[in-house]
């Protein structure tokens, strides 16, 4: 995707919640880094202090967390017009436990601490949009919370499909099973009995 393309998602994105001047635009613009990951690649690893925030306009990027048998718990997957990130390290400062890692070449715009510091500054209403972003952020991490201790794995599944289903056909069978919390075998179950359906 050419910058320009990358320039108007991520406003189309942020325009969704707040208006903002030609100015404004420009100013947002400059405060934001291109970064690119090719497929495989880590965007960020545990260990690491999370340093930005970003904003996906190509690609698609899983996050997870290993367990201590060192198989992959994936939080979420983030495609074009998502964001990503380790919104805990990142405003902490302290060592993230969560990889971020491309399954497609994917190109970003992130935003440092220091540049969103910055915004906040010179573009208030700016604390709206991130406000509407987190509060969406947190109903999902809650709703996604109570779908693992309420539904079974097909219910997962299922729901999976209906929610994200831009995303299913673009991830690996093992991927969305460490993403619905089973064995990449009872995955496979699981698919062949909802295709029957």
């Amino acid at each position: 995707m050419n910058y320009k393309a990358s320039q108007t998602l991520i406003l189309n994105n942020v325009s969704r919640f707040i208006d903002l001047t030609e100015l404004e635009k420009q100013k947002y613009i400059s405060l934001l880094t291109e970064v690119k990951v090719e497929k495989k690649d880590f965007l960020m690893q545990a260990g690491e202090i999370a340093k930005y925030e970003y904003f996906i306009t190509k690609g698609c990027l899983k996050v997870y967390t290993l367990d201590e048998d060192g198989a992959p718990h994936i939080s979420m997957f983030a495609i074009e017009d998502y964001w990503t990130g380790d919104l805990s390290s990142f405003m902490t400062k302290e060592p993230s436990r969560y990889y971020i890692k491309a399954t497609e070449h994917s190109e970003l715009l992130g935003i440092s601490r220091e540049n969103y510091d910055l915004l906040f500054r010179e573009i208030p209403k700016f604390e709206r949009f991130y406000r509407i972003l987190y509060q969406k952020s947190l109903i999902s991490y809650i709703r996604r919370s109570n779908y693992g201790i309420s539904l079974t794995a097909e219910e997962r599944y299922l729901e999976f499909k209906k929610k994200y289903p831009q995303i299913v056909n673009r991830i690996t069978q093992k991927d969305l099973a460490a993403y619905i919390g089973i064995t990449p075998e009872f995955m496979s179950k699981i698919i062949t009995k909802v295709n029957r359906m």
